[in-house]
């Protein structure tokens, strides 16, 4: 097995490097892509992409994700589970219908600027098909450039609910916020009458957790209040201490940055794990730790942890990531996916008409790592599974336990009008 890598000559917008997948190791090799279609239209287009005939010319692909910056970690999950993806797609050739799939890195570093720099450059040379952006401000600068050059455009593990429905040509291949809220509404159970209170920072990424909160929980009857801490504070006593003093039936948290370890000791020291129900999303692996104590007492929205599906997809993207030397975690389904959905774009849309790839998206319904999913036609939701977990052990032996698995029908955001 080889893989070929041809080096581009670093330019304005920071490196990249283009490659040719023709084979990947994978430990699932030959299992058919599920719910994948025949060869539609692919090559039958008369433009060419500048690649030569367009029977065989390359069908390029850009992934522009976050190689480095504050979410290296998530890029690099993203990455690996995107290879273990086009290879299982491709049945280890690289190819669709015909045609190499000629990928090319570009490092965003989480700045949006650069991102639609490197976009814009990647558009110019013939790339139909761009992916990746683990960063939601990124994802959204990207959107518009997606239909205003009318190329495909595959958000990854950026979250914000504002890229559902947004154009004709942007889709995702990971969750929304949406999702995450609905997750954690399940472990409360009815919530009418039953009072949220959000634990987070006050800032922009704090109140958009409450107001998020307050549309999905607050719209299904529950009364939301707030505690929100400086994001400069430390002592953290003060602002679990107030949580308590609002007696709630679930508190939500909803907390970013190195003050986490402190958050929940305080959590942890003031009673509240243990005097209601506390549901956080779980991250990825490095986080568990963090916890300390309380892990074992809260309850976990979970978008993905290693093992949480149990699907034989699930375990042909463990097996591929684990043999090309990479590591399963939180956001390897997103690029996992990202391959699929491109694949099937190919085969049943087109190798150049990146309308023709939209449309073939639309309604697709497919088995993904995660389990049955769905790309709603109306507004390009991703319909999937989500999870909940809890924490056994403690330290560097904390591991998440799966409670439950939601269907996609019991997590389905509410539909957006198309945009544009």
């Amino acid at each position: 097995m080889r893989r070929i890598r041809t080096s581009t000559t670093p330019g304005p917008s920071g490196p990249s490097r283009s490659r040719s997948l023709t084979a990947l190791a994978l430990l699932a090799a030959g299992v058919m892509l599920a719910g994948c279609s025949k060869a539609g239209q692919a090559g039958s287009s008369s433009s060419d992409d500048g690649g030569g005939s367009t029977a065989s010319a390359p069908v390029k692909v850009g992934l522009v994700y976050s190689r480095s910056g504050p979410l290296a970690a998530y890029g690099k999950q993203y990455l690996q589970g995107f290879d273990a993806g086009l290879a299982y797609a491709t049945h280890n050739t690289g190819k669709v219908a015909g045609h190499k799939v000629e990928v090319t890195e570009q490092d965003d570093a989480g700045d949006p600027a650069k991102a639609v720099a490197e976009t814009k450059s990647l558009i110019g040379k013939g790339t139909r098909i761009i992916a990746g952006t683990t960063d939601s401000g990124v994802a959204l600068q990207l959107a518009p450039l997606a239909a205003q050059n009318k190329v495909l455009y595959i958000a990854g593990p950026a979250a914000t609910d504002a890229l559902t429905g947004v154009n004709a040509y942007t889709f995702r291949s990971g969750r929304q916020s949406y999702q995450d809220i609905l997750t954690a509404g399940s472990l409360l159970g009815d919530s009418k009458g039953r009072k949220v209170v959000v634990l987070s920072q006050n800032s922009a990424f704090g109140q958009a957790n409450v107001a998020a909160v307050k549309q999905v929980l607050g719209g299904q009857g529950a009364r939301v209040d707030s505690v929100l801490a400086p994001p400069s504070a430390g002592d953290l006593t003060p602002f679990a201490q107030a949580v308590k003093s609002k007696k709630p039936d679930l508190v939500f948290v909803a907390w970013a940055g190195a003050s986490a370890p402190a958050l929940w000791t305080a959590l942890d020291q003031q009673g509240v794990v243990t005097s209601t129900k506390v549901v956080t999303g779980l991250a990825g692996v490095a986080s568990y730790p963090l916890f300390g104590s309380a892990g074992s007492k809260v309850s976990f929205l979970a978008h993905y942890f290693p093992g949480a599906a149990g699907t034989p997809v699930e375990k042909a993207m463990l097996d591929g990531i684990t043999a090309a030397g990479g590591t399963p975690d939180l956001f390897s389904p997103d690029g996992f996916t990202a391959a699929q959905m491109i694949v099937h774009a190919i085969e049943a849309g087109s190798a150049t008409d990146p309308t023709a790839m939209a449309k073939a998206l639309e309604g697709w319904s497919f088995q993904g790592p995660k389990g049955d999913e769905q790309i709603r036609a109306a507004d390009h939701a991703l319909l999937q599974p989500m999870f909940t977990a809890k924490l056994a052990g403690t330290g560097a032996a904390a591991k998440p336990q799966l409670i439950g698995r939601l269907p996609m029908a019991s997590v389905t955001p509410p539909q957006q009008p198309m945009k544009g």
